[in-house]
Parts: C-alpha cells; sequence; structure tokens
C-alpha cells in the first residue's frame, strides 16, 4: 500500500498504523493521565482533606502528558500531512484526525526534493524533504526509501523541477 497520494500540486502522506495494542496502551494511558488527578482531588475533598494548589499543579502537570499522549495515539491512528505547492511556496499542514496543526507556508526557492534515511540501515526507510538549508520542510511520515525516490520523481515532473 502506497502511503503518499499527489493530486493537482497537493501532496497527501499517510502514516503507517501502529500495532492494535501499542495504540490501545497509549490511549489508556492518555485517559488515565486525565482522569486519575481529577478522581483524586475529588475523593480527597469528599474525605475532608480539602483543596490546596496542589491539585492544580497535578491537574496541569497530568493534562499536559494526557495531551502529548492523546496526540501520539491519534498521529500513529489517523495521521496525515498536507503539503500544497503553489508557484514558490509550501503550505504544509499535519492532520491528527481530532485535530489539525496550523499551517505552516514557507517560500522556497529553488524548489527541490531529497530524502533523510531515518533508523537502521536494514529499516530501509527514511522521511521526504522539501528544500534545502534554512528553507526545508522535514516531512514526519516514514516511508520506505523506494516509495520515497518514485515519489521524488513525481514531484519533480509535476513541480517543473
Amino acid at each position: 500500500m502506497k502511503q503518499h497520494e499527489l493530486n493537482n500540486g497537493e501532496l497527501t502522506l499517510r502514516v503507517k498504523r501502529s500495532p492494535v495494542f501499542v495504540r490501545i496502551v497509549i490511549f489508556l494511558f492518555a485517559f488515565l493521565f486525565f482522569l486519575l488527578p481529577l478522581v483524586g482531588m475529588i475523593l480527597s475533598i469528599l474525605m475532608g482533606d480539602g483543596f490546596h494548589i496542589g491539585f492544580l499543579i497535578g491537574i496541569g502537570f497530568f493534562g499536559l502528558m494526557g495531551f502529548y499522549l492523546l496526540r501520539i495515539g491519534l498521529w500513529n491512528t489517523y495521521g496525515t500531512e498536507i503539503i500544497k505547492f503553489q508557484s514558490s511556496k509550501v503550505i504544509y499542514e499535519a492532520n491528527y484526525g481530532w485535530f489539525k496543526d496550523a499551517k505552516k507556508t514557507k517560500e522556497i526557492i529553488p524548489l527541490s526534493f531529497s530524502l533523510k534515511p531515518i533508523g537502521y540501515g536494514e529499516d530501509n526507510e527514511g522521511v521526504l524533504i522539501i528544500g534545502s538549508n534554512d528553507f526545508l520542510i522535514e516531512c514526519a511520515t516514514k516511508m520506505s526509501i523506494n516509495e520515497i525516490n518514485e515519489l521524488i520523481k513525481k514531484l519533480k515532473v509535476d513541480n517543473n523541477v
């Protein structure tokens, strides 16, 4: 299954889903990080210990960790990267399924494409790099090096590079 789709100057990269067990564990911990501090605070208040500022600190800290785990879980389940090419501008957006990151627009002249190997050599995986030096976008979707090379050829033809 190809992880990329190129239509009318819009490139969509899809993340391979991680194993179901891993996603269940990530979502479970994210849910617990949100729920347990609230339950602890409510039980403490009901037992007569009262409210103190430590509850807010705990809820804030574990809420941030829960949000981060939720984001990782959503990325590994529904993650896509949408890249639009408009003359010399490149618009990048990461889609987590339930929410999207802000669109990032960069002017990249000259438009170039390359790959960056990721992981161990025997994994034969990498990520797509758009641009060079200070003006680049490094995609987060890991794909096979063969698929990236095929995609680079398509992108060069589609964008007249």
